[in-house]
């Protein structure tokens, strides 16, 4: 007998069978205990986190906390009700003003997700008759807003500006197209090649570029806006796109932008207007932790430290990483197989570090990974026990010899 699960049996086979080995489920994890932003304990272990996208550690800053604490009591639990009607507090536009002193532009727009951002910025300035150019390795909430729209989407080869630029050339002249980048790019933590990009796009006429800084936002340009910042092309890009649920170590997401008529969004933008707002105490701590990474510049540093040193030992040790060298604060370890990845992920989490797994659909077909997202918490002598369990995993599994 068939239903509409059948389309999934191959997927639960062949989890099945890699549960029958033995191993665990790297999709099942349950934090008994989160102690700080870089340790919890998994079934009573003390556990290095090195794959949470905490990466300025603020889901325990003091100030962070007490803000989402003061505005439980005062404004209660939630909003139950959309922005635009009962779901805007004072919260809610104290968030937009801190995103706005942070990004240096006119306009702010929160989100409920990160998700809901991108769903909702490219359904709604993209329609028909428009056009969507996107990187083809785009997070799933970039191609999710593709399809919940109604503008033709063209893909082009992952960070190729020959490509991108051919593929813009070949689209009707008279027609508005818009251009999605990503600062880094989730699975790899490689970065976009943006000033090239951009130089690329504005060679056509009627192209208007939205930035996705998810994972750049923090740690990225002097004033940790992104990876557009650091790569100087700020005046060039018309909307950015990010989220709460990184580094300022909550959730929700919000598009920033300079364009004039920005705030009709708030009226037309489905995602936006219709879903609950975020809770009181969620915009509390997300405008204390925005306006506390805008003097975050020895956290970045240090960040930026711990990245390099575990790549660079990572790679020493014979370890094939995503990238040559530390783009991010997402190093990427290259495995040849499922059963490999998972192997060593259960290797790791038995000495004690838990990192993500990552398998298709959400890296490219018979890619598998281990994903490591460095905070700016991790201490010298974490990042040294990491290097050391990475060791002894790779040669009890072997991986490395």
């Amino acid at each position: 007998m068939t239903d509409l699960f059948s389309k999934f049996d191959a997927l639960i086979a062949e989890r099945q069978a890699l549960l029958d080995t033995g191993v665990r489920d790297p999709f099942a994890i349950v934090m008994d205990e989160v102690k700080s932003p870089t340790l919890a304990i998994i079934q009573g272990k003390p556990t290095i986190l090195l794959g949470t996208y905490n990466y300025m550690g603020m889901t325990f800053d003091p100030d962070v906390v007490a803000a989402g604490k003061k505005a439980l009591d005062d404004f209660g639990s939630g909003t139950t009700g959309s922005r635009v009607l009962n779901g805007t507090y004072q919260g809610h536009k104290e968030c937009e003003e801190a995103l706005k002193e942070f990004y240096g532009t006119e306009h702010a727009m929160v989100f409920s997700t990160g998700y809901q951002a991108n769903l909702g910025m490219i359904s709604t300035i993209a329609g028909k008759g428009d056009y969507i150019i996107l990187d083809a390795d785009s997070h799933a909430s970039i191609y999710d807003g593709c399809a919940l729209g109604n503008a033709e989407v063209v893909r082009f080869r992952h960070n190729s500006v020959e490509d991108l630029d051919k593929r813009l050339g070949r689209l009707p002249v008279d027609a508005l197209k818009l251009v999605v980048l990503e600062g880094v790019y989730s699975m790899l933590g490689d970065i976009a090649p943006l000033p090239a990009m951009v130089a690329a796009v504005r060679k056509h006429p009627n192209c208007m570029i939205l930035v996705d800084e998810a994972h750049g936002m923090g740690f990225f340009g002097p004033n940790g806006r992104g990876v557009y910042e650091e790569l100087g092309v700020e005046k060039d890009i018309d909307f950015v796109v990010g989220t709460f649920s990184k580094s300022v170590g909550t959730v929700g997401g919000f598009c920033v932008s300079n364009h004039p008529k920005f705030e009709v969004l708030r009226l037309v933008c489905r995602p936006y207007v219709f879903t609950a707002s975020l809770p009181p105490s969620v915009v509390a701590t997300a405008a204390t932790s925005i306006r506390k990474l805008m003097h975050a510049g020895e956290k970045r540093a240090h960040l930026w430290k711990n990245s390099k040193r575990l790549h660079a030992g990572l790679r020493e040790m014979g370890f094939t990483l995503g990238t040559e060298t530390a783009q991010s604060a997402i190093i990427a370890v290259m495995l040849p197989d499922q059963e490999a990845a998972v192997r060593m992920w259960q290797g790791l989490l038995e000495l004690g570090v838990y990192v993500n797994m990552a398998r298709p659909p959400a890296t490219p077909a018979g890619t598998f990974l281990l994903r490591c997202s460095l905070c700016a918490e991790h201490s010298d002598e974490q990042v040294g026990d990491i290097l050391d369990r990475f060791r002894a995993a790779g040669k009890a599994v072997g991986c490395i010899a």
